[in-house]
């Protein structure tokens, strides 16, 4: 099991889920636009502060592989999807549905992340793992269910929205070996500047009060800022659909912390929801995935130590101690081991694999 993936997986859904509460509670007063701008300008400004406090102090992290132009295309689909069309169709649809179908709908981005995933990008999807992401977003839906839902006029927007966050989410992926602060800085400042205007021009909003903008900064620096970048350093380690998995507990914590501050939720709904996803994720947490497997030769840069895959010479400019960052070359490599699709294990799985990921003899 990947540890580390694992653990920033949860704690961007922790992050993310407990924000919720919150952003409801002080921002109730603004229309949904104004509230996205805020909470993505709040994470973009707060993440440009940990961008230069790190390079300022010289803090370990700051050797993150930098964006190149090759990255560029990747980076512009994820503000465009995630950051200014989810939000928008989002907020065209909440304008056609009810509170009820809209919040069941939303469960469709962790579906939708794991079928990009899994149909577009090829990553390993199993059985298992489509069974606990089914009970993981049943129980989203259990929070989310208020004794009725019907196919309002604003859900195909919903649905549309979630797959933007789903492209995002793939997208996301495929930067995640370049420095997840950055691309979280890029996409707050320019997402949240896109509805901020948005909102200011087309909806002649008024900006709220100091404390509540301040108040708001602070919630998206949190729920959305650091958020995202766990959430990115989670695709590094267990790729998008698992991380998307993940991540789909986030309503549950947000039912937790409003259970826990405000009184505002079904005991017993959250109880069936939290059994839902408590199988979901030791289903998800107690895979193993392990054949032989085949590392061509590839060359990029990202963080790393010099473990069994990364077994390379350093040239006179290559930077000592590690982790460190540079360009290599991984040579071809042949052998078994637990893995995930991360970084390294992006490979292709032939018919010799059966359905668990175990290697099945011919």
């Amino acid at each position: 099991m990947n540890r580390i993936g694992l653990v920033l997986a949860l704690l961007s859904a922790v992050l993310f889920g407990a924000s919720t509460p919150f952003a409801k509670l002080l921002l109730g007063g603004m229309s949904p636009q104004m509230a996205a701008g805020l909470l993505y300008l709040g994470s973009g400004i707060g993440l440009a502060v940990v961008l230069g406090a790190r390079a300022a102090l010289r803090l370990p992290s700051h050797d993150e592989a930098a964006l190149t132009r090759a990255d560029l295309p990747c980076l512009l689909g994820v503000i465009a999807t995630g950051g200014v069309a989810g939000p928008l169709l989002l907020m065209i649809g909440l304008a056609r549905s009810d509170a009820a179908s809209a919040s069941l709908l939303l469960n469709m981005e962790s579906i939708a992340t794991l079928l990009i995933a899994w149909l577009v990008f090829r990553e390993n999807v199993d059985r298992r793992l489509l069974f606990g992401a089914a009970c993981i977003v049943a129980g989203a839906g259990v929070l989310s269910w208020q004794g009725h839902a019907a196919f309002a006029p604003g859900a195909p927007y919903i649905i549309a929205a979630c797959v933007c966050w789903g492209i995002d989410n793939n997208l996301s992926g495929r930067l995640s070996a370049t420095d997840p602060v950055r691309i979280a800085m890029l996409k707050g400042v320019v997402a949240g500047s896109v509805n901020l205007c948005l909102a200011l021009v087309l909806q002649h909003a008024r900006l709220p009060g100091a404390g509540v903008v301040a108040a708001a900064g602070g919630i998206g620096f949190l729920g959305y800022g650091v958020s995202l970048v766990a959430f990115m350093l989670g695709l590094r380690h267990l790729g998008a659909a698992r991380t998307g998995a993940y991540f789909a507990l986030a309503p549950f914590i947000g039912a937790v912390v409003s259970v826990a501050l405000f009184h505002a939720h079904d005991i017993g709904r959250l109880a069936v929801a939290g059994a839902f996803m408590a199988v979901g994720l030791w289903l998800h947490l107690s895979e193993r995935h392990d054949h032989e497997h085949v590392h061509e030769v590839m060359e990029h840069t990202h963080r790393h130590v010099h473990d069994a895959h990364h077994q390379h010479e350093h040239g006179p400019d290559d930077p000592a101690g590690e982790p460190h960052t540079h360009r290599h070359v991984h040579a071809r490599l042949a052998h078994s081991h637990p893995h995930y699709p991360d970084l390294h294990h992006r490979h292709d799985h032939d018919h010799d694999h059966g359905p668990d990921g175990h290697t099945h003899a011919a």
